[in-house]
């Protein structure tokens, strides 16, 4: 072989394993929250093993995704009329462009949701965001407006959350929550709307009527049930499984009911035809089997557990047969049978709005003191293996890929490696 012909070989190689390890989507790139990376850093401080570190412009709770070489986030101003996208360089932080969204009107929000609740999602050579009533944007790389998208407003005393997805070149959003509440999706390149499915929605919460306050800012995922993808998505009192093709409704399961707010994505074991959606607010939890069609509740649904759950924001994940979780009110972290809903333990923690990453056999969760918990994935009882703190408050999840940890704070941007 000549040496031109290996050089070759070798930076195919290196590119091809970078691109398997991105970390392109909200929980990754199964949207499962399973980093890909072989390793990761165990501990760190504010200063200890800080790669880089810059300032963003504004605050926001979407989280930092990592494709070819780039970070990108969201941020906003604090009355929301300006929502950014930025792209920063993976290597040293080191801005490389960002692209600001006017918006001339109020949109109400909590003071815990600022307006860049979402996490952008890469494919290819595109970026796709979603900065709620200011509508969805995609740009190339460099940061070129490709295509936008009016889906007009929704309106929420508890503001938006919900982040868009990308498979097989179409962009999947779970769009609400309020009146109006609908999945849709759009064609990659062309921004063409391919389908629109809509749910049920509920009040806004601005007046003194008496209505349910129910949402979802659950973002879908993309799982394979009975030999086809499908689009699942926890929707205020029910999980709904989409055709990814046509939209259409293929099965669903209640028993959400009891308070009608979902905050975090699905759980999926494709191994085991099993999914979990967890309820906010202290809601209900619920168990049940992949498939099937119409309204599967009674045959498909596993168990649910109607008490004694904490607020739920941020997704846990799936590891062999526990699931692990951390909560918001209480702050715990919890281990839970997959197959039955039963807790198989529960640690006292700071309060988590972040989602759980798995890497190999440690969890990694980021509390809302920035303090970021590496601990073992040992259904048996919680095992402590580092405690990070930043030092700055955080409301994001981590993303772990190509041998570091990029966390996002109110303040910052930080890029951690050994």
């Amino acid at each position: 072989m000549s040496r031109c012909v290996l050089v070759s070989v070798v930076v195919i190689g290196i590119s091809a394993s970078r691109l398997s390890a991105d970390w392109p989507e909200f929980r990754g790139a199964n949207n499962d929250g399973h980093s890909k990376a072989k390793s990761a850093p165990l501990e760190w401080s504010s200063t200890a093993n800080v790669a880089w570190r810059v300032e963003l412009p504004g605050n926001g709770n979407g989280s930092p995704v990592v494709a070819d070489g780039k970070v990108f986030i969201t941020w906003a101003n604090p009355d929301g009329r300006e929502r950014s996208l930025g792209c920063f360089a993976e290597s040293d932080g080191k801005r490389i462009w960002s692209k600001t969204v006017d918006f001339d009107e109020e949109e109400p929000t909590h003071k815990t949701n600022p307006y860049a609740p979402t996490t952008p999602a890469v494919q290819g050579d595109r970026v796709v965001v979603w900065h709620g009533s200011a509508g969805l944007f995609c740009y190339d790389l460099s940061g070129k407006l490709i295509w936008q998208r009016d889906l007009g407003k929704f309106i929420h005393i508890w503001g938006f959350g919900s982040s868009p997805i990308v498979h097989n070149e179409t962009v999947y959003l779970n769009a609400g929550p309020g009146e109006r509440q609908f999945v849709v999706a759009f064609d990659l390149k062309s921004g063409d709307e391919l389908w629109r499915t809509n749910e049920p929605g509920g009040a806004s919460g601005l007046s003194q009527k008496k209505r349910e306050w129910v949402g979802s800012w659950g973002t879908p995922v993309v799982a394979q049930v009975e030999g086809e993808g499908q689009l699942i998505v926890g929707q205020p009192k029910r999980v709904v499984a989409y055709d990814l093709k046509s939209g259409e409704i293929r099965w669903f399961v209640g028993g959400l009911e009891q308070k009608g707010l979902v905050y975090t994505s699905p759980m999926i074991s494709e191994s085991d035809g099993i999914g979990v959606v967890m309820g906010g607010f202290r809601g209900t939890a619920i168990g049940f089997r992949l498939g099937g069609n119409g309204d599967v509740t009674e045959t498909n649904q596993l168990w649910q557990v109607k008490q004694g759950n904490p607020q739920r924001i941020g997704s846990g994940v799936i590891l062999g047969e526990s699931i692990y979780s951390v909560g918001a009110g209480p702050g715990v972290v919890q281990c839970i049978e997959l197959n039955t809903g039963k807790e198989r333990w529960k640690a006292r923690a700071k309060s988590f709005w972040g989602s759980i990453v798995a890497v190999g056999d440690r969890l990694y969760a980021t509390d809302q003191d920035g303090t970021t918990h590496v601990f073992a994935a040992d259904p048996n009882e919680y095992r402590e293996l580092a405690i990070n703190p930043l030092g700055e408050p955080s409301n994001s999840t981590p993303a772990i890929t190509n041998g570091q940890v990029v966390i996002r704070t109110a303040k910052s941007l930080f890029c951690i490696r050994e």
